[in-house]
């Protein structure tokens, strides 16, 4: 089980723009280990959005999830820059310090930055 849990991909979010994210915990079914994935969209309207798009997709590959809470990334795929900030509303903050160090893993080249700014 633990193979699927390393095809699941820490970070999916879009290429450009300011959107909502989520931080998500998922981890295998009645087991200890888990990780912590970042989704984003600008496609969601509310935060909820991005977890009903996210937790069937785990299920099916018999992971659990739940949502650690939300906020905004303003991604600029040009000047290589990430700002993690705000807030969700339904969901809380997320730990921005956790989504960041997420988004350099995946984005080594860029400027990620962070903070509990509300815009």
């Amino acid at each position: 089980m633990a193979d699927v849990m390393c095809k699941v991909a820490d970070v999916e979010i879009d290429p450009d723009g300011v959107f909502k994210y989520i931080l998500v915990r998922v981890k295998v079914k009645d087991g200890a280990e888990y990780k912590d994935i970042v989704r984003g969209t600008k496609n969601a309207q509310y935060h909820n959005h991005i977890f009903e798009k996210v937790s069937p997709e785990m299920q099916n590959v018999g992971l659990d999830c739940t949502c650690l809470g939300g906020g905004k990334i303003e991604h600029n795929s040009k000047q290589k820059t990430i700002r993690v900030f705000g807030e969700s509303t339904g969901y809380g903050k997320a730990e921005h310090s956790v989504t960041a160090e997420k988004l350099k893993s995946t984005f080594q080249d860029y400027k990620i930055t962070w903070s509990d700014d509300k815009k």
